[in-house]
């Protein structure tokens, strides 16, 4: 791996005079970085002393949420001299269609700044470094994404990086309980083959959703994902032949992603009352599941979560079509251990974002994305079928947004 290094003076107060703190933005190496980044970001995950907070275990491999993309790099801030990591950023490089057009987009996640350098630039310089990386590999747009509520991401971004607040999404989370959840009277489920499932996708979003993915097939030929079903009344299965590619008058879709095997994630931080509170209810729905108690998981021990992706309906009982579907992943990941919810992303308009199961005290109803144009995309990148035009411009062509199970 080649190594860019990028190195600045950034101010510094230290023993009430102003000093010089010289950090060194470079890519990561694994062997060299692993333990440092690892330790840098456990700090980054301590909370607010009394409250509940939700800690990331990477799984050993700081780069895991980028390694699925062809295209990916993170880059590091090391205090020059000290040999200290105190900064990280992430990013992958993908080509998504958008109303028939296509373009080569920038993901930049990951961004964590050490608690002790913080308000010292560092954020910004790794964005910028990070943003040139992409350039490179022919982006045209780079956006990220964080809760609304995450003032100081997006001030960096927005304020000092020239980024546009652009789509609203929501994070639905539904966790999994203690019984299954019953699918519904005359629904018949069928397993989509990859190639069958790609198809489909490619028609129903291909044209429309913004942000789909063109290398579609790679993901749902991934063995991360578990799956692709469709949903139609059992009256319509004998009458449906898939070679055909027509689609039943009335079906439902979705994609189950396992991200448990990328990385888990544990609550910490919770009052003794509200920990006895959960353990108890989840107990009881385990001794009593025929009462379909609304029960809590165990989320103070680390857990896993199936993420839904490629979520469509179409017809007159689609919405019920698809909330069995829904009750159909849920049941997958009751059956998987370790498996504590079930999370889907969708945008604010979607019309299957009010039919998803959902708790909304756990879910986040607004998932700001921020976007920038990168610069002149003809001279930038060299695939013809990315069309030259104005994302941030032009209005957008549907209220659907297909979210990449990768970016997740």
């Amino acid at each position: 791996m080649s190594l860019r290094v990028a190195a600045e003076n950034l101010p510094m107060l230290g023993d009430g005079a102003a000093e010089n703190l010289v950090v060194l933005v470079r890519e990561y190496d694994e062997e060299r970085d692993k333990t440092a980044v690892e330790e840098m970001e456990r700090r980054c995950e301590v909370g607010q002393r009394g409250k509940p907070s939700l800690v990331t275990d990477l799984l050993g491999d700081p780069i895991c949420r980028v390694r699925q993309f062809p295209s990916h790099v993170m880059l590091v801030a090391e205090y020059y001299g000290g040999g200290e990591i105190v900064g990280v950023i992430r990013a992958c490089v993908k080509t998504v269609t958008r109303g028939g057009n296509s373009a080569a987009v920038a993901y930049i996640l990951g961004l964590r700044v050490s608690p002790a350098h913080r308000r010292l630039g560092i954020g910004t310089k790794l964005v910028q470094e990070i943003e040139e990386w992409c350039k490179q590999k022919g982006a045209q747009y780079a956006y990220m994404a964080t809760d609304c509520t995450n003032e100081p991401s997006i001030n960096l971004f927005t304020r000092k990086c020239s980024y546009t607040k652009f789509r609203t999404l929501s994070m639905l989370v539904q966790p999994v309980h203690a019984h299954y959840k019953t699918i519904g009277s005359g629904i018949a489920i069928v397993r989509l083959t990859p190639k069958l499932a790609g198809t489909l996708y490619r028609g129903v979003f291909g044209n429309s959703a913004e942000f789909f993915p063109k290398d579609i097939d790679t993901i749902l030929s991934s063995k991360l994902n578990l799956g692709t079903f469709m949903a139609m009344p059992k009256k319509s299965l004998p009458k449906w032949d898939p070679k055909t590619g027509i689609l039943p008058s009335s079906f439902a879709v979705l994609s189950v992603w396992n991200t448990k095997e990328v990385f888990k994630l544990q609550v910490k931080g919770v009052s003794k009352f509200k920990y006895a509170c959960c353990v108890g209810s989840r107990l009881l729905d385990s001794w009593m599941p025929w009462l379909r108690l609304p029960s809590f998981p165990d989320v103070f021990r680390q857990f896993g979560v199936y993420f839904l992706h490629g979520l469509y309906k179409e017809g007159n009982s689609a919405s019920r079509l698809l909330k069995a579907l829904c009750a159909f992943a849920h049941n997958m990941a009751k059956d998987d251990d370790g498996c504590g919810a079930v999370v889907a992303e969708v945008g604010h308009l979607d019309p299957v974002r009010d039919v998803i199961p959902h708790w909304r005290k756990f879910s986040w109803a607004e998932d700001l994305w921020c976007i920038k144009k990168m610069g002149d995309d003809e001279k930038r990148n060299d695939d013809e079928s990315c069309a030259p035009f104005d994302w941030m411009k032009s209005r957008p062509p549907s209220p659907v947004i297909f979210v990449d199970p990768r970016d997740f």
